[in-house]
């Protein structure tokens, strides 16, 4: 069987210098290289960040269809506190946190608006599911508890450490669902007002799409910042480079 995962997030970004201190700095991602148009970051020599300097990049619009976060998973619940007490001392600024009941997560913004979700996921064997479904709730996370689970100080993101999923903001979920389903043989795992969740191989969500603010858009322009590219892994299975219809590029490597 076909296992597929997020490999790693390719953005377009306007200022390279801030947005590479920005995820190495606050995020605790390793720099694989430190010059060049291009610089990737990543943990356990793995790469999970690529940014691309074009400062003449258009500037994001919220309403159009565009990232809405990328979500980096930490191997353990200790970890992710550790992280959270990062946060809190170097003065990172949230935009909220939440129990998921499959996880725990916290979620930023990235210097030129990317948003980010920081998360660690309870055992699968505590999943409710129902068929190919899998329960999901948005509750309050109480970030003291969280805090207090740190076994250490946050020494940057551990081995372990990968992109866990990817949430999109789409003009139309029934085109997001046709797109994931056909070209990337995704799963429906869950619904919400207005978005829908997708995974391989039984996992809660790889990607997710919203229409939250984008309801109706188009393709995005060429040139603007913000997400380039999903990299795709996988087993037994052909190269993959194909677009969604909101000009979102997806491509695979056969391991």
């Amino acid at each position: 069987m076909t296992k597929r995962s997020i490999d790693h997030v390719a953005l377009t970004v306007r200022d390279l210098p801030a947005m590479a201190a920005f995820y190495e700095r606050c995020l605790g991602l390793a720099a694989t290289d430190d010059n060049g148009p291009v610089r990737r970051f990543g943990a356990g020599g793995r790469v999970l960040i690529e940014l691309r300097g074009d400062p003449a990049a258009r500037p994001r619009d919220l309403r159009e269809a565009r990232l809405f976060h990328t979500a980096i998973l930490l191997p353990r619940r200790a970890d992710l506190g550790a992280w959270l007490r990062h946060a809190a001392d170097t003065g990172l600024r949230l935009t909220g946190a939440s129990d998921h009941g499959v996880s725990e997560a916290i979620y930023l913004d990235d210097p030129e608006g990317n948003g980010i979700e920081i998360y660690r996921d309870r055992p699968t064997d505590s999943w409710t599911r129902h068929g190919d479904r899998i329960e999901m709730m948005t509750a309050r996370l109480d970030l003291d508890e969280l805090a207090a689970s740190a076994d250490g100080p946050w020494r940057g993101a551990p081995d372990g450490t990968a992109i866990g999923h990817v949430h999109l903001q789409v003009g139309d979920v029934a085109q997001a669902d046709a797109f994931l389903a056909d070209q990337l043989g995704l799963t429906r795992t869950f619904d919400g007002p207005g978005a829908a969740w997708y995974g391989w191989n039984g996992y809660h969500h790889h990607i997710a799409a919203n229409t939250w603010n984008s309801r109706g858009a188009g393709r995005r322009p060429d040139g603007t910042a913000g997400l380039a590219e999903i990299a795709l892994r996988g087993s037994k299975e052909k190269v993959l480079n194909v677009f969604d219809p909101w000009g979102n590029k997806f491509t695979s490597t056969v391991l």
